[in-house]
């Protein structure tokens, strides 16, 4: 029923006061990649085909060709009374960057009647189409599922793990990851109304996404979804792994709006591992609160929508000491040991989206919109980071589009113009000496905690702003063996990234820890000291230009043979990279005499006896060229086998690429600007330096009172200064992309077999440029870190040179929920074989000689094998009843095992090494064989008032049985070759949460 104007009106005024108070009371890329439907099929020869959205007044036509093919293109996903003529009519809800096919023709099969919602929110009797010729492989986030699926945080990405594949993941720390395949959460993208989100800048994937507790978007504004693991056609950029494209909600003729709070605390959850062992638990709440509104302006022209989301957190974490290094935990002072245990994480949030939307003619739609996220969070306390040593990190995003797209009878253009601005701001949050204790454990000195203040690298400022501009141009109506339907674009973008990669501030002091306590001085420190006279600069900030061409073509030979071509060509120009001068004095020294090779013999030369020519690094600011290599043929199929969609082969080849983070290209200078020093102090008793490392000096207590004091070690030496090289001909990362499979329909159900074999190449890291005189990285199992460029400190290099190979068998079954049925499920396996040569979440590779010496071990991306499954039931008494299970296997672990009696052919006792942690739990039945368990529960009981307006509870339980999903790993290298015990550490941290309770309570009208 609908609410009266004036009620509706009174409504809207209570929504934005409430909003407000709750305002008050808190403390304080883009690119067009398609989230528009395409609908296509038969009508009468010449006949002119109608799409029109009862809920927003939009209306699209176009004429049939005379052998009555059609394609309506740019469709905003909802549902439409689409028809060619009396007899034609058919009422059908379109889904999210999809094409969809249906037939208008007199007595032409109709698809079977579901009952659909659109996205704006009016409930009419449709049928939703799926899209099921396509060679992409992934699937579809509807909003039911969005609305009922049993969730942690409102974090609209969480459902994205029901599609096999994906991996969406609740660290230790609170902070969400979303990965595909085996790739890292960096090579993937997400699209927001066909906005990119993607960071240059810094890890995750996403920008802002990296260190953090929150979302990148309100969920209240998300429509549906579509997650596409691989094989995405040639209009998706900047990714190598998943991409996400959402659609967000727009206003329609009526208002409508939703209000909602949400709660726990450490009340409703239980302890975590940690809290056991300490018999305490820490304070921890979390609340969780917002609006959505939207309505017409003109009615079925102009329409609106906004909406705002908060979070106010106190995450539990834990402060535990590296597994190698337990042993010196009774040995540490009573005041720093007490420092380990149970801590905390405050987060904040805020959220907002707004847009307009425009149709002045059933031609052109204008759309105007902002989205702005401010977060606020403690940061670097968990694992062996105390909550003295944390900080804290200011996290903003902002983005801003505005669009126009005009159809034609047989075209349809799509111009798009952006401006972002996103910046992530850690900042210590003590100022003074960093105390970190370590215990000898062989060759290595594993940390047993970090104490203090937080390490000068800790304090950043990261982020790119710009506007770009791009057009894409579809033409649906061409004929030639078969109907095209072509679509091109051309984007421009010119993006400010800046990096400031640590602050002149805050030395840290180790000492070693045996079991007479801890070391009486320290026996090294870290400290920076900036470099003047030179006008070099610790901030980074450079105008990158981005340009990309593509051309699709979706062909459909026949009603059975649909052949998607595509092509796409990317370019970027960074002046940071390409300008870089390489500093005389540091070319000085490759050419200056080794000290610790036969006389005439210069540091470059023992460089070139390893391999290393300094030519391939040595920038003289014209000899960089930007890559222009990066063509990607993206080729796919899908085949008809009864030409009714109900059986259909699909298939792709393709390649990807993304970019190198500019967080990595920035350090050349930031290093050179404001240099690193590692030095060591002799110990008073032995006059000799820990383990014979270099540079080594006499103790002074002064060092602890002030870092000048400290700094005046190095007067004007640059001894210990680390010099970052890149190299002269870096690449762009990319994967090659096959897959292979099935989809079924089955009654009601829509199943999907698919193999998909994904390889990737170039990824970036950093290795150690060091060499001994005969050109040997390894001597007596030592590396040469005590032969640094002469004058200097390590060199560090960065090359291309990391790689996976990764074959999954993605396996989905899905019933959609509809209103009669009242029930819905989907059930997501994956099964994963990956390897790689380097753990993806590393960039930095000191282990051995060159990325290419690595072996290809286990990836430590994804389990073997992976269920998802949920399910939602429509109860009695307006109760909708829902639950998620997700089981896995243990997902191998990356180390370094060393193997001291034992010397491999690169003269190492140590070997890069995967290993498979025992599995801890087993599910209803069997043995032992999980490493990750979770079911979730979730109710909601809908109270009407009558009028179209609702109130409604809802509780979520989460990981109801309180299964211990462990995440830290405890190596144990045997005495020979090949032999590693590999463990979960009972006491330490643990993946998403102990048993969870959280209340939610809200309006709808």
């Amino acid at each position: 029923m609908k609410a009266p104007l004036q009620l509706k009106k009174k409504l809207l005024a209570s929504v934005i006061a409430t909003a407000v108070v709750a305002i008050g009371a808190a403390p304080s890329t883009a690119w067009s990649q398609s989230a528009y439907a395409t609908l296509r099929g038969k009508a009468p020869a010449n006949a002119q085909v109608t799409a029109f959205n009862p809920a927003t007044g939009t209306t699209r036509r176009t004429i049939a060709s005379v052998d009555g093919s059609y394609t309506l293109t740019g469709l905003q996903p909802g549902t439409y009374q689409v028809d060619a003529g009396p007899g034609t009519q058919q009422t059908v809800t379109l889904t999210v960057a999809s094409t969809a096919t249906l037939d208008l023709t007199a007595g032409g099969q109709a698809p079977s009647a579901a009952n659909a919602t659109t996205l704006g929110g009016v409930t009419v009797s449709a049928t939703t189409l799926q899209e099921v010729k396509t060679p992409e492989v992934g699937g579809t986030i509807s909003l039911h599922q969005i609305d009922t699926i049993p969730q942690i945080s409102r974090n609209f990405l969480e459902f994205a793990d029901t599609v096999p594949g994906m991996i969406f993941q609740v660290d230790s720390n609170g902070n969400t990851t979303l990965r595909g395949g085996a790739q890292n959460k960096s090579s993937t993208n997400v699209y927001i109304d066909g906005v990119g989100q993607k960071s240059y800048v810094k890890e995750g994937g996403i920008s802002g996404q990296i260190g953090s507790q929150g979302n990148p978007f309100p969920q209240l504004a998300i429509g549906e979804y579509k997650v596409i693991t691989s094989n995405y056609k040639a209009e998706y950029d900047q990714i190598s792994s998943a991409a996400v494209t959402a659609q967000t909600k727009s206003g329609t003729n009526e208002f409508h709006g939703e209000v909602f709070g949400r709660y726990t605390n450490d009340s409703f959850r239980a302890k975590t591992p940690a809290e056991e062992k300490a018999n305490r638990k820490t304070s921890s709440k979390e609340k969780e609160y917002g609006f959505a509104l939207g309505g017409p302006i003109i009615q079925n022209k102009m329409h609106f929508f906004m909406t705002y989301e908060a979070k106010r957190f106190n995450t539990p974490i834990t402060v535990v000491p590296d597994p190698n290094a337990t042993a010196g935990v009774p040995y540490l002072p009573a005041d720093v040991a007490a420092q380990l245990g149970p801590a905390n994480l405050p987060f904040e949030e805020n959220l907002y989206f707004g847009k307009i939307d425009w149709e002045p003619t059933d031609r052109d739609r204008f759309e105007l919109s902002a989205q702005i996220r401010k977060e606020k969070q403690v940061g670097g306390v968990g694992g062996v980071d105390a909550a003295s040593a944390k900080y804290n990190t200011k996290n903003d995003d902002k983005r801003y589009v505005l669009r126009w797209q005009h159809s034609g009878e047989a075209y349809f253009n799509e111009l798009l113009l952006t401006h972002e601005d996103a910046f992530n701001a850690p900042v210590a949050a003590n100022i003074g000496n960093g105390s970190i204790y370590t215990y000898a454990n062989g060759t290595s000195d594993p940390t047993i905690i970090h104490v203090g203040s937080a390490n000068p690298l800790a304090t950043q400022n990261k982020g790119q702003k710009g506007p770009s501009i791009q057009d894409d141009l579809t033409f649906n109506d061409l004929q030639w063996h078969g109907d095209h339907v072509v679509k091109t674009g051309v984007k421009l973008k010119d993006i400010t990234l800046k990096a400031a990669d640590a602050q002149d501030i805050n030395p840290q002091f180790f000492y070693n820890v045996t079991s007479a306590g801890p070391g009486a001085i320290p026996y090294k420190a870290f400290f920076t000291k900036p470099v003047t006279g030179l006008g070099l600069s610790p901030t980074v900030t450079t105008k990158a230009k981005q340009f990309g061409i593509y051309v699709q073509d979706d062909w459909a030979v026949n009603d059975k043979l649909t052949l998607n071509l595509g092509v796409r060509w990317d370019y970027e120009k960074n002046p940071a990279y390409t300008g870089f001068v390489t500093p005389q004095n540091v070319i000085d020294a490759f050419n200056s005499q080794d000290p610790s090779a036969p006389a005439g013999q210069t540091y470059a030369q023992s460089l070139a006896l390893g391999g290393i020519n300094v030519n391939d690094y040595i920038s003289n600011g014209h000899n960089r060229k930007n890559y222009k290599g990066e063509w990607q043929p993206r080729l796919g199929f899908s085949y008809d086998i009864d030409g009714d969609e109900a059986h259909v082969i699909h298939g792709g080849v393709g390649r990807a690429y993304d970019r190198n983070l500019f967080d990595y290209l920035q350090l050349e200078t930031t290093k050179a600007a404001l240099p690193q020093f590692t030095v060591n102090f002799r110990d008073p008793t032995t006059g000799a330096c820990y383990r014979n490392a270099s540079p080594c000096f006499d103790w002074n207590p002064s060092y602890l009172n002030g870092l000048p004091n400290l700094q005046s070690l190095l007067q004007a030496s640059n001894a210990g200064t680390e010099v970052d090289l890149l190299n002269n001909h870096l690449k762009a990362p990319h994967s090659d992309q096959f897959s292979i499979g099935m989809s079924n329909r089955i009654g009601d159900w829509q199943t999907d077999a698919t193999v998909a074999r994904v390889l990737t190449y170039d990824g970036f890291a950093f290795t150690l440029g060091n060499r001994y005189p005969n050109g040997d990285f390894f001597q007596n199992g030592s590396q040469p870190w005590g032969h640094p460029v002469p004058g200097f400190g390590a060199l560090i290099i960065g090359n291309n040179g990391i790689q996976t190979r990764s074959t999954q068998f993605l396996l989905s079954v899905d019933k959609p929920y509809t209103r009669e049925s009242g029930w819905g499920a989907t059930f997501a396996y994956t099964f994963t074989s990956a390897k790689q040569n380097r753990d993806i979440n590393e960039h930095y590779s000191f282990d051995e000689a060159t990325v290419g010496n690595y072996p290809f071990i286990d990836s430590n991306a994804a389990p073997r094998h992976r269920l998802v499954a949920t399910g939602v039931i429509d109860g009695p008494w307006d109760i909708t009843m829902s639950a998620k299970l997700t089981l896995a296997t243990p997902t191998p672990g990356n180390t370094i095992a060393c193997y001291w009696t034992y010397t491999y052919p690169t003269g190492s006792h140590c070997t890069p090494a995967a290993g498979t942690p025992q599995a801890t739990g087993r599910f209803l039945m069997g043995g032992k064989v999980f490493g990750y368990r979770d079911v979730d529960f979730q109710a909601t009981k809908d109270f009407n008032l009558g009028h179209g307006i609702t109130l409604y509870g809802r509780f979520d339980v989460l990981n109801v049985f309180n299964f211990r999903n462990y995440s830290d790993l405890i190596f144990n290298a045997g005495p020979n070759p090949g032999q590693l015990s590999t463990v979960y550490n009972p006491a330490g941290n643990i993946t998403f949460v102990p048993r969870t309770f959280k209340f939610e309570v809200g309006m709808k009208f």
